[in-house]
């Protein structure tokens, strides 16, 4: 196992953040890079999902036990409660991700998970009750950006190292409870079918696998074979590159297309649009699930997002770049300047201060600006003509407790640079068009 830890660290191209929810394997994790990769570790990330004490007592002795192995620690909380019960692992699998990949980008590091090939065995099996095709059957194997050095091992394996290590973890009240379909799968269907037949595993593990290698040969055929254009979360592809495919071959590559820019197509989305490229139109759109939609003009199909997705709260790095839904917020070289001082896309924002970019709410009010005292974000944006689904994910940038930009529209006087006051200067600019 620690074979396996200290070879992801090595094989990685980045430094390391670390995905630690405070569970067996996840603490296992942590323990096992402390020991054998500690120079690769960058930063510690642990997300209290908001669903009780438990969650927060988790979130706590994972912080606590990476200060006690001298390691960096981020913690991500929930931001506001999820809905039914039916989507709510979705939910907050995509606000833990959102959190722990805004992290890595602050970081410059690559995402470690503790997966582990039980859970690759429960994914197979939920893919195939779900009616997946191959491109979804081959789950974890699948190409990612995560780094998951245990997906070889069985969590039985983590379970002897923690027991012989003295690791201690938290149980998580929900992975008892029947509600989820992760949970009934592995405490009722699994069980049940390795009595029936005992090499279930090994059956559903050898599918993934020639799932994966099949999704690779797709993938890499059209990265070799078809030009397109990616840029600012949105894919567009030349009518000439798609032409002289039947609807069967344009249902295997629209879902590998779709993945260059992170959506994974349902088989229905999928048939729309192999229907709707066959078609032939030349205008018009094709609404997906996700809020994505493909449009259509006389040259191009553009795949996009119909509404914004700019998920939770982000830290504004303090170098490089943080891409933040259909914007990107980039630090720029010295500080102390906001470019052209009448430029709503620039700001100049102060180091002492905790910065954060993340969707305006009805309530926030602009800090005091040019003679204007608290007004209302919502004011500036419609002054600005800024409506619609635009205004739903325009993104507001918050110093501590106050809104002190909005890209676009407004700075407040805490974001223009001032004399004897240190600053960093920033620089915001739409990426969807």
């Amino acid at each position: 196992m620690l074979a396996a830890a200290r070879r992801a660290a090595l094989d990685a191209d980045a430094p390391l953040l670390l995905a630690v929810s405070g569970g067996l394997d996840s603490m296992v994790l942590l323990h096992a890079m402390a020991a054998v990769a500690r120079a690769r570790i960058a930063v510690v990330a642990t997300f209290d999902h908001g669903t009780g004490p438990a969650a927060t007592a988790a979130a706590t002795d994972v912080a606590r036990e990476a200060s006690a192995l001298g390691l960096p620690v981020v913690v991500g909380r929930q931001a506001r409660e999820v809905g039914a019960a039916s989507g709510r692992e979705a939910a907050w699998r995509r606000a833990r991700y959102a959190f722990l990949r805004s992290a890595a980008a602050v970081a410059g590091a690559r995402v470690v998970t503790a997966h582990t090939e039980d859970d690759q065995v429960e994914t197979v099996l939920m893919r195939v009750l779900r009616g997946s095709g191959a491109r979804g059957l081959a789950a974890l194997y699948a190409a990612s950006d995560l780094v998951r050095p245990f997906l070889g091992l069985r969590r039985a394996v983590l379970a002897a190292h923690a027991a012989s290590g003295g690791i201690r973890w938290s149980e998580d009240p929900s992975n008892a409870s029947m509600a989820h379909l992760r949970n009934r799968l592995r405490h009722e269907l699994l069980p049940a079918l390795r009595e029936a037949d005992p090499s279930i595993d090994e059956t559903l593990l050898h599918a993934a696998r020639r799932a994966a290698a099949w999704r690779a040969e797709v993938d890499s055929y059209v990265v070799r074979e078809m030009a397109v254009r990616v840029a600012g979360g949105s894919l567009t592809v030349g009518r000439t590159e798609l032409t002289g495919y039947d609807e069967d071959s344009l249902a295997v590559l629209w879902p590998a297309l779709a993945g260059r820019v992170g959506l994974a197509l349902d088989r229905r989305g999928t048939r729309r649009l192999a229907s709707f490229t066959t078609s032939e139109r030349r205008a018009g759109a094709v609404p997906l699930s996700g809020g994505w939609r493909v449009e259509a003009s006389a040259d191009e199909l553009v795949l996009r997002r119909s509404t914004p997705d700019s998920g939770p709260a982000a830290a504004l790095p303090q170098r490089g770049s943080l891409e933040w839904g259909a914007f990107r917020f980039r630090a720029e070289a010295g500080s102390g300047t906001d470019g052209d001082a009448r430029d709503p896309w620039a700001a100049a924002l102060p180091v002492a201060s905790h910065l954060t970019v993340r969707s305006w709410t009805a309530g926030d009010r602009l800090a005091p600006a040019a003679g204007q005292q608290r007004r209302r974000v919502k004011r500036y944006l419609t002054e600005a003509g800024v409506r619609g689904l635009d205004r739903r994910g325009w993104p507001v940038v918050v110093a501590d407790d106050d809104v002190v930009w909005i890209p676009g529209v407004r700075r407040s006087d805490a974001a223009t640079a001032r004399s004897g006051r240190p600053v960093r200067s920033y620089v915001c600019e739409r990426i969807d068009r």
